[in-house]
């Protein structure tokens, strides 16, 4: 059976004023009483009141809607990253609508825009990976709706919000160092990404500073499987690093476990250094030292500056976010306990292995 909707009329009727004074409660109008307002907003509680959103903008008296395009929410930064700008549009009076990149590529993107324009969004963030050309694209598909992007390089002539990539490398860099590492390893991002593809240039750059460079390099999806997969290959491949840059959380928690499964302890063997910061990190076995981008910042921060395009009161151009470390424990001095008898066993192997592989 179909449910009646619930009018501004039976509001009104059941707070006991007019039409026209629900509405400007809706609309949050300013000449309002306090009383009013409140007696309006319980008999709205009462009879689950939900705005009609669509007639408002037909009206134009509708609250701001903020469109998001964003990759993978399976991923733990992305699902972070447009919760921060939901609790940030709720405290601003603004309304979200999502809509999930769900193939690569710039064309995709260009479909969920689509999507959200068709939404008649006030204006848009991009919460996607691209390049300066396809971020160019994309932000002439967006048309005269304002749009920010939060995955471009600082260099790409748009309106974007990013975190500084070479500093958080140049944190982990120098960390490592700092504790005594010179044999470190690196486990980048998906190429396809701009974001994997300049933290992996930072780290390259903050070795090549201290004379080192890295002793293995490999690939991953971003997922803690592909962690995993990848970090078993290195140690299956004969190498042994002091320690790991791991390009995000969840990668660097699937390199922990292949790592811990080779009899191998993180921390006192390898060290390892995620980024991101995300929730769950803090709670890996051991507690991960990560490089913090500060989610909660960087959903507040676009959705103020987005508001402030849609009204033209706000500067252009690219924004830069700091990152920090968060030291926990899996970074140690090298060689600071002890090894094993398992550990022991296991960097046996790992030798036989290099050497099984030496020409003969």
């Amino acid at each position: 059976m179909k449910v009646k909707q619930v009018t501004l009329y039976d509001v009104a009727d059941y707070a006991g004023v007019s039409y026209q004074t629900v509405s400007r409660v809706v609309n949050q109008a300013s000449h309002v009483s306090v009383k009013t307002r409140e007696k309006v907003e319980a008999a709205m509680a009462a009879l689950n009141y939900i705005p009609n959103r669509v007639a408002q903008q037909l009206a134009g008296k509708q609250t701001p809607l903020i469109g998001v395009a964003t990759a993978n929410l399976a991923l733990h930064a992305p699902s972070q990253i447009v919760a921060a700008i939901k609790s940030r549009a709720d405290q601003s009076g603004a309304s979200v609508v999502i809509a999930m990149v769900e193939r690569s590529g710039a064309q995709a993107c260009k479909e969920a825009v689509y999507n959200l324009l068709s939404q008649r969004v006030s204006g848009l963030i991009i919460n996607y990976p691209l390049d300066e050309e396809d971020a160019l694209a994309v932000a002439a598909a967006c048309g005269a709706t304002p749009v920010l992007f939060l995955d471009v390089s600082d260099n790409t002539p748009v309106n974007s919000i990013i975190f500084s990539h070479d500093e958080g490398a140049r944190l982990g860099v120098e960390h490592l160092i700092g504790q005594g590492h010179q044999r470190i390893a690196l486990l980048a991002g998906p190429k396809a990404s701009v974001s994997a593809r300049l933290r992996l240039a930072g780290w390259h750059k903050h070795l090549a500073r201290h004379q080192l460079k890295a002793v293995a390099e490999y690939e991953g999806d971003w997922s803690a499987m592909s962690g995993f997969l990848q970090t078993q290959r290195m140690l299956n491949d004969g190498a042994l690093p002091g320690a790991m840059l791991v390009a995000n959380d969840q990668m660097a928690l699937g390199a922990m476990r292949a790592i811990s499964e080779s009899g191998l302890r993180v921390g006192g063997d390898i060290s390892v250094i995620g980024y991101d910061d995300t929730d769950d990190s803090a709670c890996y076995i051991p507690p991960l030292t990560t490089i913090r981008q500060n989610f909660p910042l960087l959903g507040q921060t676009s959705v103020d500056r987005l508001l402030h395009l849609a009204r033209g009161d706000a500067a252009t151009g690219n924004q830069l976010l700091p990152v920090t470390l968060v030291e926990r424990k899996t970074v140690l001095p090298p060689q600071t306990q002890s090894a094993s008898p398992e550990a022991l066993a296991e960097s046996l192997m790992q030798l036989a292995r290099q050497v099984a592989r030496l020409p003969r």
